[in-house]
């Protein structure tokens, strides 16, 4: 069944239908949901931890300084320092978001 076809919920019959939809669409998202959570567990379990990687103080204090010397590209500061190009964006607040440092 595709969104273009009209379900008549006026009728017992069309009700039915969009019921059933409904509730195999709930059904779906709960077992995503499960897979999910499982899969979660299961990478804490070995270790993992998700999210974005914090960087140290010193890193930070590095990229600050090379960039106000305003030798080096951004790119270039990165690669010596160890962070990503959009990581040090972020961190520095040049990319319009909020510190999270």
């Amino acid at each position: 069944m595709s969104p273009q076809e009209h379900i008549d919920t006026s009728t017992a019959a069309g009700q039915l239908v969009f019921h059933i939809l409904a509730a195999l669409a709930e059904f779906e998202r709960n077992v995503i949901r499960e897979r999910v959570e499982a899969g979660l567990q299961a990478a804490r379990a070995k270790g993992r931890t998700g999210g974005r990687q914090r960087i140290d103080g010193a890193k930070l204090e590095q990229a600050v300084k090379l960039m106000a010397a305003n030798t080096l590209s951004i790119k270039e500061i990165g690669a010596l320092v160890g962070i990503r190009r959009t990581t040090l964006y972020h961190y520095l607040n040049l990319d319009g978001s909020c510190r999270t440092w």
